[in-house]
């Protein structure tokens, strides 16, 4: 439910977050959110766009933050950092990340229609799931410049590898209900780090 002393478009965010992830975000609806929030579909709109826009910040305002950060600082980890502990750090944020957004986004893929006018808002909004992939390349792609990457690698296969893991593993969380007792983000994404790493790094003498 929304908090209490929120402002009106935080309520409406707190709304839109239950209502996509209890629901999916193909059959939440902008009327079913302002209700859930208290207040009319038209004040919702004075917000928000489209139910895109609102989902878009949903995804920045309410889950968690360590991966558009962690994205951000990736420019300035070149050439600096451990490449390894770096992917590592990236695969952790995407864990937590994907595992939040999965349940929303998958009821996508049941309505065609739905999709493709999602695909089309985020253009305009200049944003999508490429994003991610994006900037983990443009880092691995600039390592390979400094010579810290295999002059052979292909920056951008190897982050679909590394994030295509990370969202593997919260796919099959979601399908078995959950994570195992057992469960730990930092051993999964160092592990996904590893496999990811060999065969990136340059071959000594």
């Amino acid at each position: 439910m929304p908090r209490t002393g929120s402002s009106t478009r935080d309520r409406m965010l707190d709304a839109a977050y239950t209502v996509m992830r209890t629901r999916g975000l193909a059959r939440a609806t902008t009327k079913e959110i302002a209700r859930e929030a208290g207040f009319s579909e038209a004040a919702l709109y004075k917000h928000f766009e489209d139910k895109t826009a609102l989902f878009v910040a949903v995804l920045v305002e309410r889950l968690p933050s360590g991966l558009g950060r962690r994205l951000d600082a990736l420019p300035a980890r070149v050439g600096t950092a451990d490449v390894e502990a770096v992917l590592a750090g990236v695969a952790a944020d995407a864990l937590a990340f994907y595992r939040e957004t999965f349940p929303m986004a998958a009821s996508l893929y049941s309505e065609p229609a739905v999709l493709a006018a999602h695909r089309a808002a985020l253009d305009r909004l200049g944003t999508g799931p490429h994003a991610v992939v994006d900037a983990v390349a443009a880092y691995l792609a600039a390592e390979r410049d400094a010579g810290r990457v295999a002059a052979a690698v292909d920056p951008r296969a190897a982050a679909v590898l590394l994030l295509g893991a990370c969202q593997m593993s919260a796919f099959l969380e979601s399908f078995a209900g959950g994570p195992t007792p057992d469960h730990d983000d930092g051993t999964i994404a160092a592990g996904l780090a590893r496999a990811a790493v060999h065969g990136l790094l340059p071959r000594g003498p």
